[in-house]
């Protein structure tokens, strides 16, 4: 999971952090969870904040964001979770850029899926092995 720059490090920092890696692994089970290293409030920026993303430097950012997606790599996992709508689109782009060497899937999605809300034209960031996922069906309760 990416820690967001302006959540962890630069306002709530270490707590908000354990808080995000609560929902998360409630969400996709502690045995799947895969944690960058270094985390918290000393993981690495994704490059995208701060206007980056807007900014007409895609090469720039792109090498600016190249030690996240070492990072990333370095896992071994298939998914990236990103809580920030900036991390997951540079996030997203560099992962674009190294042939999809894994999915970038926003938190709200992955929560949106675990409670069976997640319409089908959501689903857009999904690998194929969660697109037809549906966890919960109150019509067979």
């Amino acid at each position: 999971m990416q820690d967001p720059c302006q959540l962890v490090r630069k306002s709530f920092g270490d707590p908000v952090a354990e808080e995000l890696r609560f929902v998360v692994k409630a969400v996709v089970g502690e045995e799947n969870y895969i944690d960058m290293y270094p985390n918290r409030s000393n993981n690495y920026c994704c490059g995208g904040g701060g206007g980056f993303l807007q900014s007409g430097y895609p090469d720039q950012r792109r090498e600016y964001g190249k030690l996240k997606a070492e990072q990333i790599l370095n896992t071994g996992a298939d998914y990236c979770i990103t809580p920030c709508h900036n991390c997951h689109a540079q996030i997203h782009d560099l992962s674009d850029i190294r042939d999809h060497a894994w999915q970038t899937v926003h938190l709200w999605t992955l929560l949106c899926l675990s409670m069976g809300i997640l319409g089908p034209k959501e689903r857009e960031y999904l690998g194929d092995d969660l697109k037809e996922v549906d966890v919960f069906h109150p019509e067979h309760e």
